[in-house]
């Protein structure tokens, strides 16, 4: 018979595997950064104990899958926590770079798992570690150990290790023996420290528990019972004196106590997808209704109107109860983008020379994990550019006055439907007459006169444009600021920078909060009807046409006290519109970045389902996506993002004007 299981029967668990390893991976993660300032001391215990049932999981699931890089990586690592949480070695600085250089190849070994590429080599991690663990410094000093106490079943100081391996079979389960049975029998002769599933030859499954008992008499009444069993080698716990406000304080769930209630339930994203899709029909078939009643109220008596009206109302609030619902249920926390980027940051100062601290605000504002997913390499680009184009070395920040080490920020928060992600640092700045010269250097067309704030960042995010003239790990090609602008602007968001030389730069992506289903004005132009997403509406105003003044083939209007660029929308898209005396402004964006929209009238506003148009045939520049309204015609919805970077290359010399 095969050793290996059945494919099938692997394939059931791996979606539930690549999500518990990716939960223990952001824990290993978390914790390595709070053990990092114990390098040559006395770690938190706690601590040092959350790294251990961490890498202990991983060892058992990924065994379970047969991901044998993985379980061979987390078993060397489990080994060198478990001889620093028994004080056999001192944690030292080789010996914390090869855990986190461990963490980061076991996050890749089960990416390649997930992605089907070829898994990486694990064995020079294992060596390292091994090294690192086993020339560690023995402590000089034994630290104070508490007598034991009196001798009481299951307790360490009377009791054994043990590794009790249950296999349950149709017999066993006919007799009532199953894998709660054994637990609870074990639980009432010991204390359980671990307990993981095994694929054993054949597909089959067995539970390996690892168990403190005081003897092994119970153990051998329960042979017939699927139980095989084994002493562990004895270890001795030494128990520290905690420090004061340490993390070691924080007490954590022991495995001897009774399992709490989960309050969480893993879902396919997919299904959530298609939860909102339904959402989404039912928003378009509210809509027809609500148009079909306007069709029929001449031939309605008042009173029955009215009720039906008011029934109609409700089932609007409940629909959009409803809506706010599933789309609660898809917001994580942005923190998920923000956790990677400690290592990033201490990997790339480390290799810079470079002294950074990193602060993280608003990590827990609730982003759509599709969103999570697809700003995870801008963020990661902005980290790095930060490190490379803004933090000076420490010397150069002395000379300049500032403190050698830098900071860089990473801030989120909520700005009404849409989320702000901010990346920021205290760094050099940028010198915008040098890039200005090195654009027109490049060819690129620049015009004449000094780069306002959204010129600026065409010019930064031009393929192929960089301020270095050698590429290093960090930047260098001219390829991620464009990634980062392409990657914002398919999602609907816009990107802003502000920089001041000597004091640092912030880059702002603002986003929507989902692209499933939004809030919209609808507008007419011609015989035609579009959407405009209301997130991206700052006001609405109304114009007299001869208010409006035309420079070199484009329009502006005074608006609160300011000069407005604005674009028709009846010419960009060619059609054929009346002259009017008053149209309306729907103004986007704020300050320098403001643009209008020039329409012929506001019909009102809807809540609309964003059909996105990927097919690269039917895209259209300012064409985000379609909808479809109440009375069963589609309406496109407009790119604002797209139309305001296409009026800013037609108002470039007019701006460089003014």
């Amino acid at each position: 018979m095969s050793d290996r299981p059945n494919d099938d029967f692997i394939a059931s668990f791996m979606d539930d595997y690549f999500a518990e390893a990716e939960e223990h991976v952001t824990a290993v993660r978390r914790s390595l950064l709070l053990l990092e300032s114990a390098v040559g001391g006395d770690p938190p215990p706690a601590v040092v104990e959350e790294l251990f049932r961490s890498f202990h999981s991983l060892k058992g699931i990924s065994a379970m899958v047969e991901l044998r890089e993985a379980e061979r990586l987390a078993h060397e690592m489990e080994s060198c926590l478990g001889s620093i949480r028994d004080r056999r070695f001192i944690l030292t600085a080789s010996g914390f770079e090869a855990l986190v250089n461990g963490a980061n190849m076991l996050d890749h070994v089960v990416a390649a798992r997930r992605a089907r590429t070829e898994i990486p080599q694990v064995e020079q991690h294992i060596a390292r570690l091994t090294e690192a663990c086993g020339t560690g410094t023995r402590s000089s000093a034994r630290p104070n150990v508490i007598a034991a106490p009196s001798a009481v079943p299951g307790s360490d100081a009377a009791a054994s290790r043990w590794n009790v391996t249950f296999t349950p079979s149709p017999d066993l389960v006919a007799r009532g023996i199953k894998v709660d049975t054994i637990r609870a029998r074990l639980a009432e002769i010991g204390r359980i420290e671990s307990v993981a599933p095994r694929v054993t030859t054949g597909s089959g499954i067995s539970f390996d528990f690892q168990v403190v008992a005081a003897d092994e008499g119970a153990f051998r009444a329960w042979r017939d019972d699927g139980i095989t069993y084994e002493m562990l080698p004895s270890t001795v716990h030494a128990v520290p004196t905690p420090l004061r406000d340490s993390p070691a304080a924080v007490p954590l769930r022991g495995s001897d106590t009774a399992p709490a209630l989960s309050n969480f339930v893993r879902v396919d994203l997919a299904r959530l997808d298609d939860l909102m899709r339904l959402v989404g029909d039912l928003v378009v078939s509210r809509a027809r209704l609500e148009d079909t009643l306007l069709r029929v109220e001449p031939f309605m008596p008042s009173g029955e109107w009215r009720t039906l009206q008011e029934e109609t109302e409700g089932i609007e609030r409940q629909l959009r109860d409803l809506r706010e619902g599933v789309m609660r249920v898809r917001l994580v926390p942005v923190a998920e983008i923000f956790r990677r980027m400690p290592f990033v940051i201490r990997d790339l100062a480390r290799d810079s020379g470079r002294h950074i601290q990193l602060d993280l605000s608003g990590q827990a504002t609730e982003i759509d994990k599709f969103l999570v997913e697809r700003m995870m390499d801008p963020v990661l680009h902005l980290v790095r550019n930060a490190v490379s184009h803004g933090i000076e070395t420490p010397e150069e920040r002395i000379a300049a006055g500032k403190r050698p080490e830098g900071t860089i920020r990473l801030a989120a928060s909520t700005v009404g439907e849409s989320v702000l992600l901010e990346v920021s640092d205290d760094g050099r700045g940028m010198d915008v007459d040098a890039i200005a010269g090195r654009a027109r250097a490049a060819g690129l067309n620049v015009g004449v006169g000094d780069l306002d704030s959204s010129m600026l960042l065409d010019v930064i995010c031009s393929p192929g444009f960089s301020t270095r003239d050698e590429a290093d790990r960090a930047s260098g090609r001219g390829v991620g600021m464009a990634v980062v602008r392409d990657a914002v602007h398919e999602l609907g968001g816009t990107l802003g920078v502000e920089t001041v030389l000597g004091g640092g730069t912030t880059f702002r992506a603002v986003l929507p909060l989902t692209l499933a289903i939004t809030d919209a004005l609808i507008v007419q132009v011609a015989d035609r009807t579009f959407a405009i997403p209301q997130a991206a509406v700052h006001e609405v105003a109304e114009v007299e046409t001869g208010a409006l003044r035309a420079i070199e083939n484009n329009e502006l209007m005074t608006h609160r006290g300011l000069t407005l660029p604005v674009v028709r929308l009846a010419r960009l898209f060619s059609l054929a519109a009346a002259p009017q005396q008053r149209m309306h402004v729907v103004v986007t964006g704020t300050g320098l970045a403001a643009v209008g929209i020039l329409v012929d009238r506001i019909s009102g506003q809807r809540e609309i389902v964003v059909k996105t148009l990927h097919d690269p045939l039917v895209k259209v520049a300012g064409v985000s996506g379609a909808t479809e309204l109440g009375d069963g015609r589609l309406v496109l919805i407009l790119d604002v993002a797209g139309l305001t970077r296409t009026l800013r290359r037609l108002s470039t010399p007019i701006r460089a004007a003014l």
